[in-house]
């Protein structure tokens, strides 16, 4: 190994890391064999998506859809509107309810003959949702101030602890996220804790985009340490989460804190609590658990520290406001899918490609500052048809050229920018159409939605820089990934396109493509867009269609 795989900086923990690389590394597919993972699945006993606390008192929300909700007129706006920071509104019952509905909520039903399943704002791997959202609300007038566990799919909140008496300060809401790794464990076994982490970022690049719907900001708290967390949730009252044959399967892991600011500025601080007050026993999410997975436990015990974020990586594009996209804010966030076929003739418009790859620069703009000064994080294309591009595979640089993955593979390609291309494009090899969707569809586990879509990507992130700064920083790397997942997922929508994140993929395969050897840079997620084609066969439902609108709020 070189030098900077095995530095650590002080006061980093060895067998932390040593835990973390392991996992990491024994959790890749190969072409021999996959990661260990279930051998069968029955799933007539899926765990359940939905939590729920017997005893805890309910709140409805209000939709974002209300025409008495005052986010309401903004759905309509076309989705470049939230490039320039809108005028905030109030915190009330109805923004919450939108902030919630926008980024967590159910926004459809499906259904294909007796099979029946939700559709959220935020995506998933496999639709299985590990991800759980409490607040932290002070001041609100509508609801007591305390912790609740927010229900997507009735859109309730849940009173899960009642705070006493705390410090005086202005109104406010702080978002806690949990894992349910169980449920992603079910299906994917040992890498299940790598999509928890993905799932997690997908879900912070949700709520900003609602946030910058209501003029909110939004931002995540990096210095709680998880064993914090978890007291401020109430996700270590072991008691309030029977099991029924072993914790694993029903325990929800602390993830992240975020800080909501309802004026547009800096959230406010976490409040005191004062005496706490606890409501609720957790639903059962799987009576009859066939497997255990202890790498995925092994692993968040030894990524429960604080995350040390990197310096923020240098801004490559200015601030600036796109053009309209002709798509609706509602469009965009209420109408996210995932595909799961594509039209392999649809040839994506140039000028739209481009605007994507200005998109996906880091810069100090929504929805980039939910997770602000993140480890650098390179895109692998593998662009299948981009107008007036030829097919082949390409890096996008997102920093300073002479650093990350570009500087290691200008030692062995001749890293030429594309012509005509204002971001820092490189192509690395041309190929034949053919050749080209053979190769991407190999590396992809040998899906053909990565063959097929106009273009495919994987992302390139500093692994062993960010382990040497602390364990806890796994996490935040695939939560870096997934927000970028987020913005492609936007991106494609924006343009009347689909995205589909992929999970499964041969990560050894992806770095001996292109040169890269040992683990001082590793791919931990990849994407794909194109024309989704629907399924005929698949109904859709409204997604709260028994819901009654809410009353108009009083003008205050």
């Amino acid at each position: 190994m070189t030098t900077t795989e095995t530095e650590q900086a002080p006061g980093a923990t060895a067998s932390a890391v040593e835990v973390v690389r392991a996992y990491h590394l024994r959790t890749r597919h190969r072409y021999a064999a996959y990661a260990a993972g279930p051998e069968t699945l029955d799933w007539d006993a899926q765990p359940s998506p939905f939590r729920h606390f017997e005893g805890a008192p309910r709140s409805t929300l209000p939709l974002a859809t209300d025409d008495a909700n005052p986010a309401r007129p903004r759905l309509d706006q076309d989705f470049a509107a939230l490039d320039a920071p809108l005028p905030p509104l109030p915190l009330s019952l109805h923004t919450l309810g939108a902030l919630l509905h926008l980024s967590l909520g159910l926004t459809a039903w499906k259904s294909s003959g007796p099979d029946r399943w939700a559709v959220r704002a935020n995506p998933s791997s496999g639709n299985l949702h590990p991800v759980e959202a409490y607040l932290v609300i002070r001041g609100l007038d509508a609801l007591a101030d305390g912790l609740y566990h927010y229900l997507p799919e009735t859109h309730e909140l849940e009173c899960r602890a009642r705070h006493g008496a705390c410090s005086a300060g202005s109104a406010g809401v702080h978002v806690v996220l949990t894992s349910v790794m169980w449920r992603e464990a079910w299906k994917y076994g040992e890498r299940a804790f790598r999509y928890c982490q993905l799932d997690t970022g997908h879900a912070v690049g949700a709520l900003r985009y609602a946030a910058a719907v209501l003029g909110w900001t939004l931002q995540a708290q990096p210095d709680i340490d998880g064993a914090s967390l978890a007291a401020l949730a109430g996700t270590d009252r072991l008691q309030d989460f029977p099991a029924r044959r072993t914790v694993d399967t029903e325990i929800e892991e602390a993830e992240l804190l975020l800080a909501i600011g309802c004026d547009g500025g800096d959230g406010p601080p976490l409040p005191g609590l004062g005496h706490v007050q606890w409501f609720g026993t957790a639903s059962t999410v799987d009576r009859h658990p066939m497997y255990r997975w202890t790498a995925v436990g092994e692993v968040a015990a030894a990524t429960r520290g604080a995350v040390q974020g990197a310096a923020p990586v240098a801004v490559v594009r200015p601030e600036v406001v796109f053009a309209a996209c002709g798509r609706s804010v509602a469009d965009v966030l209420l109408g996210r899918r995932s595909a799961q076929r594509f039209d392999a003739r649809e040839v994506l418009a140039r000028d739209a490609f481009e605007r994507l790859l200005e998109r996906l620069q880091p810069s100090g703009a929504m929805p980039w500052d939910a997770l602000p000064g993140g480890w650098r994080i390179d895109l692998l294309l593998f662009v299948h048809r981009v107008e007036n591009l030829s097919p082949g595979v390409y890096l996008l640089s997102r920093g300073r050229v002479e650093q990350g993955v570009p500087a290691r593979l200008a030692r062995q390609h001749d890293l030429v920018p594309v012509d005509g291309v204002a971001m820092p494009l490189y192509r690395l090899a041309a190929m034949e159409p053919m050749a080209l969707a053979r190769l991407a569809r190999s590396l992809h586990c040998h899906q053909d939605i990565a063959a097929n879509a106009c273009l495919a990507l994987g992302m390139l992130c500093e692994f062993e820089a960010a382990l040497a700064a602390s364990a806890a920083n796994y996490r935040d790397l695939h939560r870096q990934a997934g927000l970028i997942g987020q913005v492609l997922y936007a991106e494609a929508e924006a343009m009347g396109l689909r995205g589909t994140g992929i999970g499964c993929f041969f990560d050894d395969a992806v770095h001996e493509l292109i040169g890269l050897e040992g683990t001082a840079h590793q791919t931990l997620y990849h994407f794909t867009l194109g024309r989704a084609i629907d399924d005929a066969r698949i109904e859709s439902s409204p997604a709260y269609a028994q819901r009654t609108p809410a009353e108009p709020e009083p003008t205050p």
